[in-house]
């Protein structure tokens, strides 16, 4: 940087001394403005970066699995949306390894088929002992989705379950990030099936998530009560989800119901059960969680 002296300007016949200092002040005030822009330009020193992580595991159920993705009534997990490598799905795992190639072969898929809430803590564990650095956590569909209404788990029991797999994630990784993802809306599925009878068929035939599509064309009010019942219960899960995930910290991640609002299409869905995510849907379930989550 260059240093500028500054020099009063000349006094010469009768002139008033005083009359020459406007000039010197106005002087001054530009090189202290000029000072002021080259430090706000500067800026405090830049924080580092969250790094990306080493490695990952995937907690949930069969949507984190990849069920249905790839194979009749099979688990897929090349395609799934956390920790899948098929390239047109371009998980989570797929985002972070394009930043840092280190992650490679790291991408651990715990979730299972079936799982619910109650088995997170499992999951966890498993997590725990992989001592990965990014855990993602999508889980609650199997817990409204049930049999009948009155098998839901209840809300109470669905957050004890949460914070118990969260906090022993928290206790065996306590620097590991965690995305915590909000649970699709189960209503939107009835509402973009229900005209198809190939849908409807399939919820039938296979007893899927009864507590919702039990009767998908009835238009009794008890039918459009329970429907809307089980979907406030998702409603209330996503809120646990969201509170749980604040009181681990800053390392977890809630997506804010990125998730939840997205209005999906049928032709996201798998045209074996019309309730699990197809590979497109898997690609989708990808951008949004991600995009909502930790940037790296």
């Amino acid at each position: 940087m260059r240093v500028y002296m500054l020099r009063s300007p000349p006094l010469s016949g009768t002139r008033d001394p005083e009359a020459t200092m406007p000039l010197v002040r106005r002087a001054l005030a530009t090189i202290a403005s000029a000072t002021a822009l080259v430090t706000l330009a500067a800026g405090p020193a830049t924080a580092a970066a969250t790094p990306p992580p080493n490695s990952m595991a995937s907690l949930g159920d069969s949507i984190t699995r990849g069920f249905n993705a790839c194979g009749w009534y099979s688990d897929c997990t090349a395609r799934s949306f956390s920790t899948g490598d098929y390239a047109s799905v371009n998980s989570h795992y797929l985002r972070i390894r394009a930043v840092n190639p280190t992650i490679g072969g790291r991408n651990y898929n715990d979730a299972r088929s079936g799982a619910k809430s109650a088995d997170m803590y499992g999951q966890a564990g498993t997590a725990v002992s992989q001592n990965v650095d990014y855990v993602t956590m999508l889980i609650g569909a199997n817990d409204a989705c049930t049999g009948s209404e009155s098998t839901m788990t209840s809300v109470t029991t669905f957050r004890a379950n949460i914070d118990s797999a969260l906090n022993r994630l928290k206790a065996g990784l306590p620097t590991a990030r965690v995305a915590v993802i909000s649970i699709p809306d189960v209503q939107r599925l009835w509402s973009v099936g229900k005209d198809s009878g190939s849908a409807r068929s399939a919820w039938s035939l296979f007893g899927i998530c009864q507590s919702m599509l039990a009767n998908p064309t009835s238009t009794s009010q008890a039918d459009v009560d329970r429907r809307a019942r089980v979907r406030q219960r998702v409603i209330d899960f996503n809120t646990q989800l969201a509170q749980a995930c604040a009181a681990y910290g800053a390392n977890c991640d809630f997506d804010d119901n990125a998730v939840f609002n997205y209005p999906f299409a049928l032709s996201q869905v798998s045209t074996w059960d019309y309730f699990h995510p197809n590979t497109s849907g898997q690609a989708v379930l990808a951008n949004i969680s991600y995009a909502n989550g930790f940037r790296w």
